[in-house]
């Protein structure tokens, strides 16, 4: 292969790995991603509460971005990889407030590419590749993971290089110290709390936020409201409940940025309150929660219980509606919707002909055929209530296919 120049952007080139190597990485993506996080966790147990909390996703997806962004460059070594460089030199920043040195982290660069070399290595032995090939490789990944450590340095030394007199510093290091609980280290907390002159509250409110925020949001905010606005997914601390004034200030602060308030919790659930906001956001997002400037996260709880796990959804409707397998498409979706509506408002055969825009008639007949079809299943409290329960998921989903 031709030389190829070098790039701030890109790091080094891979050269002589051949392009067509790729093809044989790629579907081992998934399964490294899986094998270096639980190897990350056991070799740094420090990492555990970072893996489960609520910047997990963005975590995953950094792990992700830095495997995906090494393999599309041996295809194409002239490719970018932004959204890579910011989830790293975030990495680098919750080092920075978590106040630890960056030789855990890259002590995690290097564990996980060495579980990539083992693959690589188990790859050679499948296609029967050169070890030259296989030393090649070992280098490319081994520059690589200098290249991630750079970014996250950059990361790291953008935090590090605020004056401890930075107020909005401070602040932004307490708001990650609260949502990465539980459980709070009050220590640290505490120290943080008087160097920034503020309190820690009984309860507060969380506040996800979908980016770009708007411009005047950082300094609309009352004063011992944190936030950290330059996040992939930025967040706000409240202190107390979202009151009339407290509701005022948001919608005036934000402006028009989509919004979604968060359940009013003690300090070490803040991880929570957050999590179900971004979630809330999600179902915005895939047309399954109406869309508004400020969404209020208890308005529903039910429709995040309901769809907080799609597959197991999907298995109770298959258990409950069992009974209704052998009948054929059409006629299936009607007893099951009217099953829906008869079951989740008990009203009689004229209200729930309304709601269905049948006759009475209609709904009589179909009762029968549900009653011959499930038997005693209908009168069973905690068979109804799972039958209840995986109708209302279903149709939240129907919704989101007819949009």
């Amino acid at each position: 292969m031709p030389p190829i120049a070098q790039s701030p952007h890109i790091g080094e080139p891979l050269d002589p790995l051949p392009r067509e190597f790729a093809a044989l990485m790629r579907p081992e993506i998934p399964g490294l991603i899986k094998e270096i996080g639980v190897e990350v966790q056991r070799t740094y147990p420090v990492y555990a509460h970072l893996f489960s909390g609520p910047h997990s996703d963005a975590i995953r997806q950094g792990v992700e971005q830095a495997l995906t962004a090494f393999v599309e460059r041996v295809a194409d070594p002239g490719v970018n990889a932004p959204f890579r460089d910011e989830l790293l030199r975030k990495f680098g920043r919750v080092e920075a407030y978590e106040g630890r040195d960056l030789d855990t982290l890259q002590g995690a660069y290097r564990l996980g590419a060495r579980i990539a070399l083992r693959r690589a290595k188990s790859i050679g032995r499948t296609y029967n590749l050169s070890p030259t090939l296989i030393l090649a490789f070992a280098d490319a990944l081994f520059a690589y993971v200098e290249e991630l450590a750079a970014l996250s340095r950059e990361g790291y030394a953008m935090v590090q290089s605020r004056a401890l007199s930075d107020v909005a510093a401070l602040r932004r290091k307490l708001l990650h110290l609260v949502v990465a609980g539980p459980p709070l280290p009050r220590a640290a907390i505490t120290e943080l709390c008087q160097e920034a002159s503020w309190q820690l509250p009984a309860e507060c409110t969380m506040v996800a936020l979908r980016p770009p925020v708007a411009e005047p949001a950082q300094t609309g905010l009352d004063r011992d409201v944190l936030a950290d606005l330059t996040l992939p997914e930025p967040h706000l601390l409240v202190p107390g409940p979202l009151t009339a004034e407290r509701l005022a200030m948001l919608g005036s602060a934000l402006a028009g940025t989509p919004a979604v308030i968060g359940l009013t919790v003690p300090p070490g659930e803040a991880g929570h309150s957050i999590r179900w906001a971004r979630r809330v956001l999600r179902l915005i997002d895939d047309g399954i929660v109406a869309d508004a400037p400020l969404v209020h996260c208890e308005d529903h709880l039910t429709t995040l219980w309901l769809l907080s796990d799609p597959a197991l959804v999907a298995q109770l409707a298959k258990r409950e509606l069992a009974p209704l397998d052998g009948l054929s498409g059409t006629r299936r979706e009607r007893l099951v919707e009217t099953l829906r509506v008869h079951v989740s408002t008990r009203a009689p055969a004229e209200q729930v002909g309304e709601m269905l825009g049948v006759h009475a008639q209609t709904v009589r007949y179909r009762l029968r055929n549900l009653d011959s079809h499930f038997g005693d299943r209908l009168l069973d409290p905690d068979r109804r209530f799972a039958l209840e329960a995986a109708l209302r998921s279903l149709h939240l989903y129907d919704r989101k296919r007819a949009d």
